[in-house]
């Protein structure tokens, strides 16, 4: 992220950077350190989703951390928000809301139903409305983008580590990608060394995932925003090769 986030935002002019940081720990949950280097790497909001509870750590962010959003549909008095609206001077106000499906995942409350009533009320501050909708199920995520369009500038699914070659804007100008796939080693599977994870349905043991080495990418996509309307311009996927200067 430090290596390649600036030249990214010379490249494609960016105004605002999101990560869904979940697995910013060694592969697993995300603590106030490693959310500090996303920040530090020029991330401006984090995202999360399923494995939001894997360190202790983040119970600092959820306090703390306004720029930190967990699941907008967590029950009432889940510590954390699941939306917020960024300000930044000489931009429009930026919404992002966080949320996760429920097919193959725990049994939260019902995205669809909280995503309707959380786009009402952040409308009322901005036109400009961010959706990480973090799901399994790709029909979960599409008809959830479906149900916004119109509504919110972007839907952009995470979670399955798989980028996804969807890209598109829907008629009332919301646009759209299934998974924006991962940042880390792609010589893996989803991340993790390729052995162990081979071992495992070999045999149905118990293994340690390690974390890969090889081939490390920068994914996610790049949507362009009219600032007056929130309807998306044009939206462009994003895969990039972190090369080995010392090579």
């Amino acid at each position: 992220m430090h290596e390649l986030v600036p030249v990214l935002r010379k490249r494609h002019g960016f105004h605002f950077v999101i990560a869904n940081g979940e697995n910013s720990a060694g592969g697993s949950g995300i603590t106030p350190s490693t959310a500090g280097e996303l920040f530090g790497a020029g991330v401006d909001a984090i995202t999360s989703g399923d494995h939001l509870w894997d360190q202790r750590e983040v119970s600092d962010l959820l306090e703390n951390e306004p720029r930190f959003l967990r699941p907008r549909n967590y029950p009432h008095g889940t510590p954390g928000h699941g939306a917020a609206v960024f300000e930044r001077q000489g931009m429009a106000p930026i919404a992002v809301m966080n949320l996760q499906g429920r097919t193959f995942m725990a049994d939260l409350e019902n995205p669809f139903a909280f995503a309707q009533d959380e786009v009402s009320r952040l409308r009322i501050r901005t036109n400009i409305i961010f959706v990480d909708m973090h799901a399994e199920a790709t029909s979960e995520k599409i008809a959830l983008a479906r149900m916004l369009d119109g509504k919110v500038s972007a839907v952009i699914g995470t979670h399955t580590h798989v980028q996804t070659a969807d890209e598109q804007i829907f008629p009332g100008g919301t646009a759209f990608l299934c998974d924006a796939g991962f940042t880390g080693p792609h010589e893996s599977v989803l991340g993790r060394d390729i052995e162990p994870v081979v071992k495992r349905f070999l045999t149905n043991t118990p293994q340690r995932f390690t974390v890969a080495r090889e081939r490390v990418l920068l994914q996610g996509a790049v949507v362009q925003i009219n600032d007056v309307t929130g309807r998306a311009e044009s939206i462009e996927r994003v895969s990039e090769p972190l090369v080995d200067i010392s090579e």
